[in-house]
Formats: C-alpha cells, structure tokens, sequence
C-alpha cells in the first residue's frame, strides 16, 4: 500500500526530499526544491493525490529539462549551407581541437614569449591573413558589422562617407547600412540612384568634410537591367587623387576562388586589395567557413589607426575564436587539400550525384518510419549557399519530400515539429504542402536512420 499524507494525499515537502536523493545529487538542494515545490502545486491545483515516488518523479522530469542545454545540435536539411539561425559555417575539427585547447589552460593570448612582456592578440592571425591576401596589416574583432563600424568611426566620425545608392543594403534582423554609419558617427552621403551610379557622382560628392569613400559588395541581392556602377580601379584612383581612403566592405568575403571547385566566382579579398581598396572587410563564419569574426586587411597605416580607437577592444575577439580562426587560417595554406578538410566548402562543393545516392538510400527507412502517416518520395531541389552569399546562384541537389496522409496544413506542420522533436532534432523546409529534406548537409547518415523509429512514437 503507497501511503499519501497531507491535504489532497499529497506527501509533504520534506517526505518527498527525504526521497529524492538522487536530483539532489545531480541538480542540487534548492532547485530540487523548487521542483518539488512546482510539482506539488501542480497536482494541488489540478485535485490530483500522489505518492512520495509520483512527486519525485515529476520533479526528476522538469529537473531534466531545465538541465538540457538549450542550444543544441541539429540536422541542417534546409537546402541552406550557410544558415544563420543554425550557426553558419561548421567548423573543421582542427578548428575545434584548438579552441578545446585555448579553453583549457592560461594562454599566450597577449603575451610574447621572445621578449617576456605584453603582446597582441592580432598577432595569432594577422600573418596568416597577410599571407593570404596579400596585405599589409590585418586585424579582428566580433563580426563584420562590428569590423565596418569600427572602420567608418576610426577614419570617418565627424565627417562625411560616401555611399552609391544602390548599395545601401540591409542585412538580416532589419540591420540597415546607414543606421550602421550613423551609430559609427558618419555622416551618410549617398550618390547616384538605386540601379545606376557613375564615377563622375562620387568626384561631385568630395569635398573638404569627406572622410571615405564606401564600396558595398552587394552580396544577399542582385540589381539587373539597365544598372552601372562605378568599377573599384576607377575609384581607388579618384580616392587617392584626394588623398582619401577606399574601403571595401565584401560581406560574405572568400579567400579562394569558388570556380575551382565549380561554385559561382564570388569576388575575393585579395581580388578587391589589388583593385585598389585601402581596406576590405569580410565575415569569419560564411564562406571563409570559421568562427563568427570581422576580418579587416590593407593598408598598414590604416589598420594601425583602427587598432588605436576604443572600439577595437570592446569588439575584439576572445582567445578561443582567435584559436579557431588561426587553426581555419591554416587550412588555406594547402588549397589543394581545402575542400576535403573544411566542412563549409566540402558541402557548398558535394556533387548532385552523391546527395541522390543518399536520398536513394534513405528512402526506405523513411517509408518504414513513417507508414501510415505520410508519403514519401525523391525530389530534385535546389540548395543555397546563404548568410547573403551569391543569392541568386543555387545548387543542384536532391532530397526527399513528405507528404502527410490527408494533405491538411495542420498536418504538414504536426510533421515538420515531430521532426523538430527528435533526439537530434531535424529543421527542414515546408514547400508546396510538403516537408522537403534537402541532404546536402547531412553526413551522419547512420545517426540520421537510428532515430527515425521515434517519428512515430
């Protein structure tokens, strides 16, 4: 016979933590408490009586899911590469061996061993970034948003920086290029018109309060038609005939020429440096496929002034993504041996043919895990690389679409969650009253089929 006690056969508060000493163990005194606590109440309010073990129990539960880290691995088969709600490029392994290795132990972080006195943390990556683009200096800080504010207020605050009008872009979350340029306190002069800006709109614009010229490579967008805009070499000559500087902001940013591995040409740094730019900036976490990072390489004399202003040390890296970049960095020394080693570019370059073996192969077990509830059958789809990279060029690829049995919406929906619900959750896209898995991005096969049983639980 369970014995109950208390209003309602509920046990007491300290019955129940009497037994319970296994959470206490695992999670703690006070938060068993208040789980217990919740569990009580919730019995309580419902007019529900249960033993000692019930309430432990349910404690144990909420217990757990408060315990459960909330940011969690997934299974990418969006048809996006670059995802940014799903964390970008993943990294290559020996990216995180060294941030493991960084968080382990005090580092030379800003130390020089040679000299036994204070160092600098660029010093980690901004050789590898010379050597790679061919610059003169380089620096990083927390992405590149941060790399362009800190660009436009160390070379231009007060003063005026020109911009086309055609590439005032806003990026993802709303985040706009002039409400950028004004918290960098620049003052936005913007030339030309949506689709056509010449260089003669860019001479007219200088004057005595110009601080920069602005160059915005247009990377989650594409302007066609009757379009014109003023060529980089031409610019970078009209900067230094009035003795001021270019900045080029490339966005996504590559390191490589994407046609070797048969992807769309996306411009590089080092391309944009020998255009004529002063300063180029680029992201860390898209097509570079690193950390979250603004990476900034030129001019010498430039990247000293924008490691002096303020801002740099309150956007500046912390020495596990320094880690990461240099070890990612490291990899682009052996071109020949980058697209089996970075995770990025191995997907954004996976043949068609390889995805739709997968998809064949996977077929089956698909079928089985969800007979009687939905469809399933091989498509032909269309990935993207992402994070506003090359937006217009798709990849061909392959996958698998589920239709519900019964085509209602609430059904296509219920799938997609229940798909969300699993052990490693599976984020897919719903298109055309189906859930499409694009298998682009999914190379643990085997741990993919060991938990497909539990969709129709």
């Amino acid at each position: 016979m369970i014995e109950r006690t208390g209003r309602a056969g509920l046990p007491s508060v300290d019955r129940v933590l009497q037994a319970a000493a296994a959470p206490i163990a695992r999670y703690g005194r006070d938060m068993t408490l208040d789980a217990v606590r919740a569990a009580l109440a919730a019995r309580r309010g419902a007019g529900d009586g249960a033993s000692v073990a019930d309430i432990v129990a349910a404690a144990e539960a909420v217990l757990a899911n408060l315990a459960r880290p909330s940011q969690r691995r997934v299974f990418n088969l969006t048809g996006t590469v670059l995802h940014t709600n799903l964390g970008r490029a993943p990294l290559p392994e020996e990216a995180v061996e060294a941030a493991v290795e960084a968080m382990r132990a005090p580092t030379t972080l800003e130390y020089d061993l040679d000299h036994g006195k204070r160092g600098e943390r660029d010093d980690h990556i901004a050789p590898w970034l010379t050597r790679l683009t061919g610059a003169e200096a380089a620096l990083a800080i927390n992405n590149n948003a941060g790399a362009l504010v800190l660009a436009l207020n160390a070379l231009a605050a007060g003063r005026e920086t020109i911009v086309s009008r055609g590439e005032l872009i806003e990026i993802g979350g709303a985040f706009r290029l002039p409400d950028i340029m004004a918290r960098a306190g620049t003052r936005l002069r913007e030339v030309g018109t949506t689709n056509r800006t010449h260089l003669r709109d860019f001479a007219a614009a200088i004057g005595p309060d110009t601080g920069l010229i602005l160059k915005v490579h247009t990377s989650n967008y594409e302007i066609q038609g009757f379009t014109a805009a003023a060529p980089t070499p031409r610019l970078a000559e009209l900067a230094r005939e009035h003795s001021i500087p270019l900045v080029e902001d490339l966005g996504s940013g590559t390191l490589v020429d994407l046609a070797r591995w048969g992807l769309p040409h996306e411009p590089t740094v080092t391309e944009a440096l020998q255009a004529g730019a002063d300063l180029v900036t680029f992201s860390g976490d898209k097509l570079l496929g690193g950390p979250q990072a603004g990476l900034i390489v030129g001019r010498a004399d430039l990247i000293a002034i924008l490691a002096r202003n303020p801002l740099k040390r309150a956007l500046r890296l912390d020495k596990i993504r320094l880690a990461a970049l240099e070890a990612v960095l490291r990899l682009y020394a052996d071109p020949d041996r980058l697209a089996a080693r970075l995770p990025a570019l191995r997907l954004l370059a996976r043949p068609r043919d390889e995805i739709a073996a997968l998809a064949h192969r996977l077929l089956p077990a698909m079928e089985r895990a969800l007979a009687g509830l939905a469809t399933v059958e091989l498509v032909e789809t269309r990935s993207q690389i992402g994070s506003g990279a090359l937006p217009v060029s798709l990849l061909p690829s392959a996958g698998l679409a589920l239709a519900p049995i019964g085509r209602a919406g609430a059904a296509v929906e219920l799938l997609a969650r229940r798909l969300r619900g699993l052990p490693v959750p599976v984020i897919a896209r719903i298109e055309g009253g189906r859930v499409v898995l694009d298998l682009r991005c999914l190379e643990d096969e085997g741990e993919f089929i060991a938990q497909l049983d539990r969709l129709a639980a």
